[in-house]
């Protein structure tokens, strides 16, 4: 999948700005002229830097296959404030899965308590699923240009418990192979319109403007508030570093707070029960401190 991408990025933005140049005679100047090109043909300033960074992947690759003999022009990326994470609140996802039925209804609840991309779902099969251990393996994605099923995005597979709602409603209809998800026609679910019927579905909930993404979003939000350690909501998510899934940071703060806490005995509050932790305070201190921290 990865590749693919690449591919599409040289023939549709580079092959055609820098078609003319040897790779040796591109320059710093040219490099900023291309990243104005782009952005004046209204590419976004991350999809910018994934072209800037195929680029310099291929100067750097010429010069140490001596295809050319001077370093590589300096390239400088662009600033990319993150977007704001949008997901759905505990009602939302309730009135969400209660306006929606069949298949639209099993692929949301599906997307809402695993956090599977579109493409994962899409080309899900039901080999891949483990009734024994109730685990999902993620081996592909299906691509809805070629109609192809390909390595995830983290090129990694991985492995995904399924809730008793989602077990039970794979176990109802469970096969031994072929796609779970199926158009009218036997095909797999074409996105388009996995998109058109996840529209109508809000639109009849009444809920605000979200794209599918939003529901992976909400899976790995709803995990960090709850506790779940950042590094496990990476692995179920299948992001390739750390980095990507520290936007959810901010959502956790009983993660955070428990994690100072270790630092300091006198405020370790044990996770079930709210008592403290440290054995050398005296009865009223420790209740004086819990009203402390129920004022505030």
């Amino acid at each position: 999948m990865e590749q693919r991408a690449k591919r599409y990025a040289l023939q549709s933005t580079l092959i055609p700005f820098f078609g003319k140049k040897s790779i040796e005679q591109i320059t710093t100047h040219d490099i900023e002229q291309f990243k104005g090109h782009l952005l004046r043909k209204g590419y976004s300033r991350k999809t910018v830097n994934n072209r800037l960074a195929i680029l310099r992947k291929c100067l750097v690759t010429a010069y140490d296959w001596l295809q050319i003999s001077c370093t590589p022009p300096k390239i400088t990326w662009l600033k990319c404030p993150p977007p704001p994470t949008n997901y759905l609140s505990a009602d939302e996802c309730a009135v969400l899965l209660s306006s929606a039925n069949g298949l639209v209804h099993e692929t949301i609840l599906l997307a809402l308590r695993t956090g599977m991309r579109q493409g994962e779902i899409r080309g899900l099969q039901w080999q891949s699923i483990n009734w024994q251990n109730r685990i999902i393996t993620v081996r592909h994605s299906l691509n809805d240009r070629t109609k192809e099923l390909e390595s995830p995005k983290s090129n990694r597979e991985r492995h995904i418990p399924m809730d008793i709602d989602v077990y039970e409603m794979f176990y109802r209809r469970r096969k031994e192979s072929g796609y779970v998800f199926l158009n009218p026609d036997n095909g797999p679910f074409d996105s388009q319109r996995l998109i058109r019927q996840l529209e109508k579905v809000r639109e009849r909930a009444n809920l605000r403007s979200f794209g599918w993404h939003t529901l992976r979003h909400t899976f790995a939000t709803q995990l960090a508030t709850k506790g779940a350690p950042l590094h496990v909501v990476q692995m179920l998510l299948g992001h390739s570093t750390i980095t990507m899934t520290m936007r959810y940071a901010h959502v956790a703060p009983s993660t955070l707070r428990s994690a100072i806490d270790l630092l300091n005995p006198k405020t370790a509050l044990t996770a079930n029960t709210g008592h403290y932790l440290g054995t050398e305070w005296s009865a009223t201190l420790q209740a004086e401190a819990k009203n402390a921290l129920s004022e505030g």
